[in-house]
């Protein structure tokens, strides 16, 4: 898992061999193909949530401990859900990340064929509320407010969206066993801004991180971004990277999702996600799913 996650640098230099206009041409090509085509594939995710919560009680202390402050506690929570995309009649062209829950920290919630069918059930349907239940029912099992809606990063780079971002190129490194090309890219003064939902309270911030491409093809492998906001205090910080892989339905499909909260420096909220058994659905008259499902993610 961590594999994921980790790069060696071994190149350096810009790769003045090949345009940013052809990388941006064959991302925005690969996030059209994921917008067509992701609402038709399912997978499972494996979904491990790490919170920071303030100590249990107040204790009174003396002496040198008495200046120390309290340990926080640590919660974990392990999900694992069938996985997939949709999008409302009210906002046509826009993807959710929609989930429905087989287990909670091992206990068992629903079978994972019934869970499956009943997802791509709820992604096919016109009835919007149905899909809004869909999205309600996964929040409940988490610790905290949960950071979704990462799977589709890769969406920021239609050729729509991609006027809304400056980008630079930055080095070559490897990911993985590939080496890739890593852009900089900055979202623009006065475009839309990345919005994160906390109870009844939205915040924006301007976006910016890295794009990784293949260097052979210019497949987008990696996308991480972060946000800085002010909330009282203490600077709050977001911070995401997504995995994605190539998959045999025609798109890249995301591998992994990892997300950080962090107050002041110190991270406070922590999810990590891993996807695999992709497979894509035929509906007609009824949800027929491929029969040999897409190999776990590299």
């Amino acid at each position: 898992m961590a594999a994921l996650l980790l790069t060696l640098t071994l190149l350096s230099g810009t790769p003045e061999e090949v345009s940013l206009s052809a990388i941006l041409d064959r991302v925005a090509e690969e996030a059209e193909a994921f917008l067509n085509l992701a609402p038709r594939i399912i997978g499972t995710e494996t979904w491990h949530q790490r919170v920071q919560k303030p100590a249990r009680r107040l204790r009174l202390r003396m002496g040198a401990s008495a200046r120390q402050r309290p340990a926080p506690r640590i919660e974990e929570r392990r999900i694992v859900s069938e996985y997939g995309f949709g999008q409302f009649k009210e906002s046509p062209g826009t993807l959710h990340e929609m989930r429905t829950v087989v287990s909670v920290d091992g206990r068992p919630v629903a079978g994972q064929a019934e869970a499956r069918q009943s997802l791509a059930l709820g992604i096919t349907s016109d009835d919007d509320r149905l899909k809004r239940r869909i999205l309600s029912r996964f929040q409940r099992y988490g610790l905290a407010a949960a950071a979704v809606d990462f799977g589709q990063l890769l969406l920021m780079f239609t050729r729509r969206e991609l006027g809304s971002y400056e980008f630079e190129m930055v080095e070559e490194r490897w990911i993985g066993p590939h080496p890739a090309l890593v852009l900089a890219y900055r979202q623009r003064h006065g475009e839309a801004a990345f919005t994160i939902f906390e109870g009844n309270r939205a915040h924006r911030a301007p976006l910016r991180g890295e794009l990784w491409v293949r260097r052979g093809d210019l497949l987008p492998l990696r996308i991480s971004l972060s946000a800085t906001l002010q909330d009282r205090a203490h600077q709050i910080e977001h911070r995401a990277s997504v995995e994605y892989f190539p998959s045999a339905y025609g798109l890249v499909l995301p591998a992994s999702v990892h997300y950080r909260k962090l107050a002041g420096g110190e991270v406070i909220v922590e999810h990590l996600a891993t996807y695999s058994a992709y497979r894509m659905f035929k509906a007609d008259t009824e949800i027929r799913f491929e029969t040999t499902p897409e190999e776990d993610a590299p």
